[in-house]
């Protein structure tokens, strides 16, 4: 039997897939209003609140696939962390999470941000995704390098904290007047309370056999905390980004 002919098919009690499908329905929605109110966006900001609309649409295109892989390993008798779409949620946060990244260049721009503050966050995100990604590979491979991959990864995060709330991402945005700084400080704190879910994600998938192993037991569906996080983070900064454009034409 085809699996993928039920891939439509949600149970009431599958809060997994239900999430799935909220978030890809709530970016979706918020994709739609940032490219609608381009027309009434100053030209300052139009870029900034271009990529924001691009990031929750990847983000609503990723989670629609993202569903239907779930449902499809449900119909084909997968379980546990076989229903958890690792692969293609890596992609998703590949892109979005880079352009996240840009959106700080871009408010700070006029304050004399350079193109290597830039490239510095887009490589610290890539590392950041590409060591965490490797990291849970290695940990369902039984491979017990998963905490080196994961501090690997958790620097990278911290430099990117560091640079946003302490750095020059923070120096720049306060000499770009009071909107911006309201701004980057609230951007900054989706970085540090919105991100946490990723690298507790991170060592609740890949606790056995390592020093963090009591992580394992914590009984948390990290797919639901993912779909609930990456629509709070995502929509957030967007919105964050809305508001920015509008206080400034203010």
């Amino acid at each position: 039997m085809d699996i993928f002919l039920n891939i439509t098919q949600i149970k009431p009690d599958d809060y997994r897939a239900f999430t799935f499908f909220i978030g890809c329905m709530a970016m979706m929605a918020a994709s739609v209003f940032f490219f609608f109110e381009l027309g009434n966006t100053e030209k300052a900001w139009k870029t900034s609140l271009l990529v924001s609309g691009i990031i929750t649409f990847i983000a609503a295109v990723h989670y629609y696939y993202m569903r239907d892989y779930t449902i499809a390993m449900q119909v084909a008798g997968k379980s546990g962390k076989e229903l958890s779409p690792t692969f293609f949620r890596y992609v998703d946060w590949l892109l979005t999470v880079p352009l996240m990244c840009v959106e700080f260049y871009l408010i700070t721009k006029k304050a004399g941000a350079k193109i290597a503050l830039l490239w510095k966050l887009i490589l610290a995100s890539v590392v950041m995704l590409v060591t965490g990604y490797w990291g849970e590979v290695s940990a369902s491979a039984e491979n017990t390098n998963a905490t080196i991959w994961g501090t690997i990864s958790a620097l990278a995060y911290f430099y990117i904290l560091y640079e946003v709330m302490w750095g020059e991402v923070k120096t720049l945005a306060a000499s770009a007047g009071p909107a911006v700084a309201k701004a980057n400080n609230l951007l900054g704190w989706f970085v540090l309370v919105g991100w946490v879910i990723y690298p507790i994600g991170y060592l609740a998938g890949t606790a056995s056999g390592q020093w963090y192993a009591s992580f394992a037991n914590l009984g948390l569906d990290m797919d639901i905390i993912y779909n609930i996080g990456d629509a709070v983070n995502k929509i957030g900064f967007g919105l964050v980004i809305y508001s920015l454009s509008r206080s400034s034409s203010n």
